[in-house]
């Protein structure tokens, strides 16, 4: 039987994380892919297992049938889980919301909850009813070590987990296969712990095992007969309705789908269009391309970085260029267009100047010994890491020393002729300052829609006025349908440039760095203001906060601890679980740095999220298989507590040195991988000792309660660092004032435990 408790509980760890990143795939779809909403997800499913772990992992403690109750919850975990998937892509139709419209950050954080909630609140509590079953099945009265092998147990499940759906899963099956086959494992789980069980007469066994036969058989057959297919299209098409979906793919850097009205193709990524053709939007790509390659006396070497296919590509062809390099990151995007090819796109993509690079457009600049008269930056509004990367100080230094004499590096960004508003100024004012930080000269051609950047070393380019621009387009014998010479006055004309100087006047004076991103946080801003304007205080407030402002509310805080302690004396026992409550607090935000600083640094993070995450899960492994087998040999479990306290502190110092280090010289990414390991082995290191000190400090054994609190304690500070991580902490105070706030955090709860060391007194001399 202990080995069926073993196979259950790494299915456990297994079920877990296809889930969580199932569901976030998906959830990040509909939410249309901002950081924002990643936090948001995430931090509801960490509050939800904490929920489970803690308040159903209660219930059982003192039932008789652990085993059926195990299986009952697995049971409605693997029932959930496809349907989560459904009421995910499904949900803007029951709010009524149009398949492309935007939500604001309450819908986004109701509905998220709401999809999740049966998921996450089942497999939190499956953590819990696993350390009462393992310990009650092996007659054990090591509570600490029980909880402590579960842990381990699960962490192993959640490896295999992970690398299972980044190579194995997502790139042969669609969600909802993925998810049948998640229930699957879990049902036939669910029999195999039944087995022992199956001819007793109780009767709430046989209905379990007659359960899990009825649903092991309902997910053959879907398997067998193509219904996980009819679902997928089912689901698709509810939540795109009224749309025609051609196509609808999972890469492992996002989802790449077609939708076609009329014989118009919008090919989206993550839910947000990239591309429309064989009818592009002609203000756009015609501004876009013609007024900065007019600039230019003779531009001949042109480098595109992304969103050059559907209309960028054909208009600068009409120049007399000699060399197009096109850089995407995601080959799936361009497969699909040369599946749904059309006479724009065709010309486009097999024109012999036309040189098309698979790869990372940062790492391409880095690395390439070309030089080019103009460099397009086919991507507007740097609201997340990887499109922020291209917008930084750095990024312009790079892309500055890739220029020709007279080159230029045209970028775009949010803009309006009748309003700017707070954020948008701050959001134009911020990559303003960052480009005049790098190049001599910037201008700005403000419009209704995008305003358009051209950053040169030349004075020369930015002499010229309409005239001459009229003068080239008529040269170069150049057809437009919308870029007429009165339309060139007309956008040239001196007094938008005055008004867009005088309106962004006020505006920040800070820059967008790479390990700093401000533009991401001032884009998150800009796009609340316009979908949740009721939290726009929320923001502007935000904007202010300081790491000085963190260390005064924390020293508050433990002094009226310290002072409400010396007179409730029961509050001595929460030492333990505020200490783990900022372990799980750092825990999640050195993940976060770690994938925060990948991203910035490659631009393909989420083709080795994967294993980032599985190191740092074989890390917190090995940190609970350490700890649990030196409990018997160490004899001063307090020191060895604190010890490791101390050991968080410093690395959340030497962490964000590693990587500054690590920007300057681009060294592998393999170095992730070490680091990623030391984070978790930090973490990983606690839990059992955590278990054991808190335990002997309640003076009884409560085995169940112990997992549930100290679990949820952790889980309650990943959702912490998880939800104000990635939206206020990494854009707002960058990787440097990130880690000294985690710093800040674990000295806090060191000075609590310090200060409660006399609870542990006993024990520690008994041992």
């Amino acid at each position: 039987m202990k080995t069926r408790i073993i196979s259950a509980i790494l299915v456990m760890g297994f079920s877990g994380i296809v889930a969580q990143v199932l569901l976030l795939r998906e959830l990040l779809i509909t939410f249309q892919g901002n950081e924002l909403s990643i936090g948001i997800i995430l931090a509801n499913w960490l509050i939800l297992e904490a929920i489970g772990a803690f308040f159903l992992g209660k219930k059982i403690e003192h039932t008789k049938y652990k085993v059926e109750m195990f299986v009952f919850v697995q049971l409605i975990f693997t029932l959930c889980f496809p349907v989560a998937i459904y009421f995910s892509r499904t949900l803007k139709s029951f709010m009524g919301a149009t398949p492309g419209e935007a939500l604001g950050i309450l819908p986004m954080l109701f509905s998220s909850f709401f999809v999740i909630f049966f998921v996450s609140i089942t497999h939190g509590a499956l953590f819990t009813f696993g350390c009462s079953l393992y310990n009650a099945l092996n007659k054990t009265s090591e509570g600490a070590s029980s909880i402590g092998r579960v842990y381990i147990y699960e962490t192993v499940g959640t490896l295999i987990g992970g690398i299972a759906f980044t190579y194995l899963l997502i790139p042969y099956l669609h969600a909802v296969s993925v998810a049948l086959v998640i229930a699957l494992v879990n049902v036939v789980m669910c029999f195999i712990l039944l087995g022992k069980f199956w001819r007793c007469r109780q009767k709430r066994t046989k209905v379990l095992g007659y359960a899990s036969v009825v649903v092991l058989f309902s997910f053959c057959l879907s398997l067998a007969t193509n219904g996980a297919d009819v679902i997928q299209k089912m689901s698709i098409a509810t939540q795109w309705r009224g749309q025609d979906v051609l196509h609808y793919e999972n890469s492992v850097y996002g989802n790449v789908m077609v939708i076609k009205r009329e014989e118009q193709y919008t090919f989206m990524s993550d839910g947000v269009p990239v591309l429309t053709t064989p009818t592009p939007d002609i203000v756009f790509v015609e501004e876009f391309v013609h007024l900065p390659m007019l600039h230019h006396p003779a531009p001949k070497e042109i480098l595109v970085i992304s969103g050059g296919a559907g209309g960028v590509i054909n208009e600068i062809l009409k120049h007399s260029v000699e060399r197009i390099d096109y850089l995407e990151l995601d080959p799936l995007i361009l497969e699909v267009v040369r599946k749904y090819a059309t006479s724009l796109t065709d010309a486009e993509l097999t024109s012999p100047k036309l040189e098309i690079h698979y790869l990372d457009g940062r790492y391409y600049i880095k690395n390439t010994r070309n030089r080019y008269d103009l460099i397009f930056i086919g991507l507007s509004n740097p609201q997340d890491l990887q499109v922020n990367r291209l917008f930084t100080r750095e990024f312009f230094a790079l892309a500055e020393n890739r220029l020709k004499q007279n080159g230029i590096l045209v970028i775009n960004m949010p803009g309006s002729l009748t309003y700017l508003g707070e954020e948008l100024k701050n959001l134009n004012r911020c990559i303003l300052n960052t480009a005049n930080d790098v190049f001599a000269y910037t201008k700005i051609i403000p419009g209704d829609g995008f305003n358009l950047y051209l950053a040169s070393e030349s004075q020369e380019v930015f002499s010229v006025d309409s005239d001459v621009l009229i003068e080239r387009l008529k040269e170069r014998n150049i057809e437009t349908r919308l870029l007429t010479p009165f339309h060139i006055e007309y956008k040239l004309h001196p007094r938008w440039h005055d008004w867009f100087m005088i309106s962004i006047a006020h505006g920040t004076e800070r820059i967008n760095r790479d390990f700093h991103p401000l533009g991401v946080f001032y884009s998150l801003a800009y796009w609340n203001a316009a979908f949740s304007p009721y939290l726009k205080g929320l923001f502007r407030l935000l904007e202010g906060i300081r790491l000085h402002i963190f260390a005064i509310l924390l020293l508050t805080l433990v002094l009226l601890f310290l002072i409400v302690r010396t007179k409730v004396k029961r509050m001595t026992r929460l030492s333990i679980p505020l200490c783990i409550f900022t372990t799980g607090f750092a825990g999640m935000l050195f993940d976060l740095v770690l994938i925060f600083a990948f991203q910035t640094l490659y631009g393909y993070v989420f083709y080795w999220i994967g294993i980032l995450v599985s190191v740092f899960m074989v890390g917190a492994a090995a940190g609970g298989y350490i700890t649990i087998s030196l409990l018997s040999r160490v004899k001063k479990h307090f020191a060895f507590f604190v010890g490791l306290e101390i050991s968080l502190i410093v690395f959340s110092v030497i962490l964000p040195l590693i990587l500054v280090e690590v920007n300057v010289t681009l060294g592998s990414p393999i170095l992730f991988l070490p680091l990623a390991f030391t984070s978790g082995l930090l973490i990983g290191l606690e839990f059992p000792l955590a278990n054991t000190l808190h335990l002997s400090a309640k003076g009884k054994l409560e085995l169940s309660h112990t997992a549930g609190l100290l679990y949820g304690m952790d889980l309650l500070g990943g959702w912490l660092g998880g939800i104000i991580g990635g939206v206020i902490l990494l854009p707002a105070l960058g990787l440097l004032g990130t880690c000294v706030l985690i710093l800040m955090f674990k000295a806090s709860t060191l000075i609590i435990l310090i200060s409660s060391a006399s609870t542990f007194k006993t024990f520690a001399s008994s041992t």
